[in-house]
């Protein structure tokens, strides 16, 4: 008997069609639910929540609309999608919690200062290039441009402009390194 005939059993309450049932679907089912959660553990109790819920919820396999085990590895792959996110919201709950609670000790005023004079150091830096340097630094590390995009912008041919851009950022590291 296929998994299709099974479910439709399995719907009318029939306990020896889910354990034949049980025994067809649940290795794609781990299958697929270790695949997405990759715990074991978790893998294990995602796949025995879904081949609970098709106990509970098989009435709602429609034959005309697929086959049982395409139902089944739908039900599957939403409640492990479900799972990782589950797990990625509380993590991140954690750790947003874990933030709240670590008060670091730092001075706001004094930060302020140091990035104040940091952006002053680069903007110094910055002056010292070529202004041909600076607009190709510029576009693409502040306007956030390609390559190719800034070569594009400043109508020049692409090597000219990694030229360029090498020379500046080799210019900028080596007055910036002056700051640290």
């Amino acid at each position: 008997m296929e998994a299709d005939e099974l479910l439709v059993l399995v719907a009318g309450g029939d306990h020896t069609a889910f354990e034949r049932l049980y025994a067809l679907v649940s290795g794609p089912v781990f299958g697929l639910v270790r695949r997405v959660v990759r715990d074991p553990a978790q893998s294990e109790e995602v796949a025995q929540e879904v081949l609970l819920e098709c106990w509970r919820t098989a009435g709602r396999y429609d034959p005309g609309r697929g086959s049982a085990l395409s139902w089944v590895l739908t039900v599957a792959h939403r409640r492990a999608v479900d799972r990782v996110r589950s797990a990625r919201a509380a993590g991140e709950r954690e750790q947003r919690e874990a933030q709240r609670a670590h008060h670091p000790a730092f001075d706001h005023v004094t930060e302020e200062v140091e990035a104040g004079l940091e952006r002053e150091w680069v903007r110094r830096c910055l002056d010292r290039l070529t202004a041909i340097q600076r607009q190709s630094v510029t576009l693409a590390y502040y306007d956030g441009y390609t390559y190719r995009e800034v070569a594009e912008r400043l109508s020049l041919p692409l090597g000219t402009v990694k030229t360029r851009m090498r020379d500046g950022l080799t210019r900028l590291r080596n007055c910036l390194g002056g700051a640290a």
